[in-house]
């Protein structure tokens, strides 16, 4: 992670010596010690316009592409194309630091993704923001590894591994008391830090004290003992260097001591140089379960291509809405309060119409004035008995019975890809779904109907033959039939099929998707 980092502190700031010198000898670069003091020595400048001007362009082609993405990727593209691009980062990082470097790599790229989907992406605040200490990446230590772990006995509670070695048992724990004691000079007042007195100087009212720490530094000792004798599932290796003020006698209180004494009262023998215990009744070994062997080609090397970067992927082409398809290229002029009024119209007529066709033709008028005056929030009853009247008038006429028969789907969403590429989404007033054909029927509620097809407007044109031409696609082999119903006829009229050809969805010459 120190070395990602130290990539971020390199293209922010080119001339500081020690980011540069940690970004050369870290894998990503793969600089020896040794070259990076034989390139460094000058008489003045940065290091960075130093190696410029002695190195060749090719040994610092990957430092100059660095900067070069600086000022456009965001910390996740900077530190992805680091890891999987051309420098091959990620493959470097683990051969150098082994597997334990996946997990820091990965938080810090979840890091920077947390970073980007938060506040505006840079590099620069990205690393203030990382250096700050915002960010904690824990690693699991109980997870296996095929390693070496050196670690303290405190470290190692709750952790647990097929050998232990107890590489440093023989320490004397009073050889480095605590320097500080501290020392309340009456019951119940406050402790103050005193020095701990030298044997020849014990005496009084510290000698209690030090008696007391000593005591509670020997029980802690043998408590970390404990910890780490119990961590091992198959073998514990108890072993320790002697000092010369130890005169070949391992301290009595070191816990190779302690367990001396403890194999001796088992009366296990000693052996050449150590003493092994196997147990009181000694278990079998444990038979190792047979690995399946994976044959690895002597040169297997990947194929080119997964050294490319990925290709692009193309851009999605932008939703068609089949009821925006009115013509905008002159700017309408800001809406007045009667077309606000008309446009709740409609909206209150459409959920009727998708409410009342469930209800008993009896009670209709009934229900609807009902829904009008508490959902729908329409307080005059002249305004509610005009909308109910339109809306029933409809749903009585046995022309339209089967469009708000229990098989047809209200407010239907669809969503097809046509062959031209567009991608057609929108929501139909009436959809009737059968064997051989497919019926959709779109609702206009202005207040005046077209007496003819003739009259109908380009645009309720150009939505109906889109939704017909999505259905095609949705519901292949069977006919599809569209048409308009205008409630303040009402009058139903069907678009044939020359029409819905004629008005087929298609790219504009200057249209983009």
């Amino acid at each position: 992670m120190q070395d990602l980092l130290a990539t971020i502190r390199f293209v922010l700031q080119p001339e500081d010596d020690l980011s540069v010198a940690a970004l050369l000898v870290s894998p990503l670069i793969g600089w020896t010690q040794d070259e990076l003091m034989a390139a460094a020595p000058r008489e003045a400048g940065p290091l960075w316009r130093h190696l410029q001007r002695t190195q060749p362009a090719t040994r610092l082609a990957p430092l100059l592409a660095m900067l070069a993405r600086a000022d456009i990727a965001t910390p996740y593209q900077f530190l992805e194309e680091l890891l999987s691009g051309p420098l091959d980062g990620r493959r470097k990082l683990i051969r150098r630091l082994g597997t334990e470097a996946r997990d820091p790599i990965e938080e810090l790229l979840n890091a920077a993704l947390t970073f980007e989907s938060t506040t505006t992406p840079s590099l620069q605040r990205f690393l203030d923001w990382f250096d700050r200490g915002d960010v904690e990446i824990v690693r699991d230590p109980s997870a296996p590894l095929d390693a070496v772990r050196v670690m303290t006995a405190h470290g190692a509670k709750g952790l647990q591994a097929p050998l232990v070695i107890l590489a440093d048992a023989t320490a004397d724990p009073s050889a480095a008391p605590r320097s500080i004691l501290k020392w309340a000079p009456e019951p119940g007042a406050a402790p103050i830090p005193v020095f701990r007195p030298r044997s020849s100087e014990r005496g009084g009212p510290l000698d209690a004290v030090v008696s007391a720490a000593e005591q509670r530094e020997l029980e802690e000792h043998w408590r970390l003992f404990y910890v780490a004798a119990t961590r091992a599932e198959e073998r514990l290796v108890i072993a320790g260097a002697l000092g010369p003020r130890a005169k070949g006698v391992p301290p009595e209180n070191s816990w190779y001591a302690a367990s001396d004494r403890a194999l001796t009262a088992l009366e296990v023998p000693v052996g050449e140089g150590a003493r092994t215990f196997a147990g009181v009744e000694p278990q079998p070994a444990v038979i190792a379960k047979a690995s399946a062997s994976v044959e690895i080609a002597a040169n297997a090397q990947l194929p080119a291509w997964a050294h490319q970067p990925a290709p692009q992927e193309a851009r999605p082409p932008r939703p068609l809405s089949p009821s925006a398809l009115g013509d905008d290229a002159v700017s309408d002029p800001p809406p007045t309060p009667a077309m606000r009024v008309a446009a709740e119209r409609g909206r209150l007529i459409h959920a009727l119409f998708e409410r009342l066709p469930a209800v008993a033709a009896p009670d209709r008028a009934t229900a609807a004035d009902r829904w009008l005056a508490k959902a729908g929030g329409v307080d005059d009853p002249a305004a509610r008995s005009e909308i109910v009247q339109s809306v029933v008038a409809v749903l009585d006429d046995p022309r339209f019975a089967e469009l708000f028969s229990a098989d047809t789907l209200a407010e239907a969403p669809i969503a097809a890809t046509l062959a031209n590429g567009m991608v057609v989404s929108g929501t139909v007033d009436r959809l009737l779904i059968e064997p051989d054909r497919v019926r959709v029927v779109d609702f206009k509620t202005g207040r005046r109907a077209p007496r003819s097809l003739d009259d109908v407007p380009d645009y309720h044109l150009k939505q109906m033959a889109a939704y017909a031409e999505a259905l095609s696609v949705i519901f292949p082999g069977r006919s599809v039939e569209a048409a308009l119903l205008y409630t303040a006829g009402p009058r139903l009229i069907v678009l044939n099929d020359e029409t819905l050809a004629a008005n087929k969805p298609h790219y504009r010459p200057t249209e983009q998707s």
